[in-house]
């Protein structure tokens, strides 16, 4: 089979499409036959070698960790052969070979069923760069979600930031905002239907203050970090939550300790590790059935062929793509 490996840690260049022996199922495994992959910051992170010592499983290593297809040989607990399913957790593409391949090997927990009424490009642009799931469990476990709250995921276009605006909305936010570092990804962003700060125009705390006469919002999704965390923080209403999820903009940021003091405000940690399986796999399914309704609209920016991944993830890390990034398989 055909899958996208490395050998060593690196540059784009480590990425290489190799002729691979189909994955045998071990006991319990289930064999998926993979239609369309996804890309997802994640994937940079581990093929740079950033990843703790001791987490990425030994060369060579197929990459990706996101996927739908369809189930070729379902073990002993797997789905019907047959069955469209998304890959659903796990450390695919880190502890164990990945999904930018046309096979992958996995334990059933990790699947969840894709609706009839979801396309696989469509599936695999809602868990591409994980941000409607982050924004799911974020809101609903961490941040303190009520309705009727105002709610900021900076960054129009990307994953947390459409994600953020989108569920939050379906969550019943009175008020969801991203912003813009151009005027032209502000106009994409009011096109698809969001509430944008144009951060050419004025600062994010002033874009706020405008939007929420002056209270602030009540939970900030912050998947941007460098400089925008400290403008959010600043930005919270008293008693807010601001949730790190990212940091696309910068790993270091500079804040102002009296917005934590005078603002009450609390700063919560996101990672995928907080949460059990269950629940991982009960917001996908929630989120499938969301989208299976057409009430949110993952945006695809480009679909790359597999032999084209280490141009898709250069894309994805710097090409500011408006949407999510595939492979197609």
């Amino acid at each position: 089979m055909r899958a996208v490996q490395y050998d060593r840690f690196g540059d784009y260049d480590v990425l290489h499409l190799a002729d691979i022996p189909r994955p045998v199922p071990q006991d319990g495994q289930v064999l998926v036959r993979l239609a369309v992959a996804g890309i997802h910051p994640l994937d940079n992170t581990v093929r740079w070698g950033r990843t703790p010592p001791g987490t990425v499983k030994p060369f060579p290593l197929t990459a990706g960790g996101i996927g739908v297809g369809t189930v070729e040989e379902p073990g002993a607990l797997g789905p019907a052969a047959g069955t469209r399913v998304m890959i659903s957790g796990g450390r695919y593409g880190i502890a164990a070979d990945g999904t930018w391949a046309e096979y992958v090997a996995v334990d059933p927990a990790h699947l969840v069923p894709v609706p009839d009424a979801i396309d696989d490009t469509s599936a695999v642009a809602l868990s591409a760069g994980a941000g409607y799931l982050t924004a799911y469990l974020a809101l609903t476990e961490l941040a303190g979600f009520q309705p009727g709250a105002t709610v900021l995921a900076p960054g129009s276009g990307g994953a947390v930031g459409q994600g953020g605006v989108e569920i939050a909305r379906q969550l019943g936010a009175s008020l969801a905002i991203t912003t813009a570092t151009t005027t032209a990804r502000a106009e994409l962003g009011r096109a698809a239907g969001y509430e944008v700060i144009d951060l050419t125009g004025e600062s994010l705390r002033d874009g706020v203050a405008r939007l929420t006469g002056g209270k602030g919002v009540d939970i900030v999704l912050d998947g941007v970090a460098g400089p925008i965390t400290g403008q959010a923080l600043g930005a919270l209403a008293r008693g807010g939550t601001l949730v790190s999820i990212g940091y696309s903009g910068g790993m270091q940021a500079e804040i102002n300790v009296t917005d934590l003091i005078w603002k009450a405000a609390r700063v919560r940690g996101f990672q995928f590790a907080m949460f059990t399986q269950e629940q991982i796999n009960a917001g996908n399914v929630k989120l499938l059935d969301i989208l299976a309704r057409k009430e949110i609209n993952p945006l695809v920016d480009r679909v790359f062929p597999l032999e084209r991944a280490a141009e898709a993830q250069r894309h994805l890390i710097e090409g500011g793509p408006f949407g999510r990034v595939l492979l197609a398989l």
